[in-house]
């Protein structure tokens, strides 16, 4: 595997930022209706267009 290009890298860390999970208050507001994003992903199971 060769070095990482910096879009490869930037496109990366755009899909770590879209898997995190909502906020508390987003849970504590709707009744823990939203548990988990729809974007969310794990990582074996899913892999990235990178």
């Amino acid at each position: 595997m060769g070095k990482k290009t910096v879009g490869v890298k930037r496109r990366l860390a755009r899909f770590l930022k879209s898997n995190r999970r909502p906020p508390i208050w987003v849970m504590m507001k709707t009744n823990r209706r939203y548990v988990r994003s729809p974007k969310q992903r794990n990582w074996r199971r899913k892999r990235l267009k990178v």
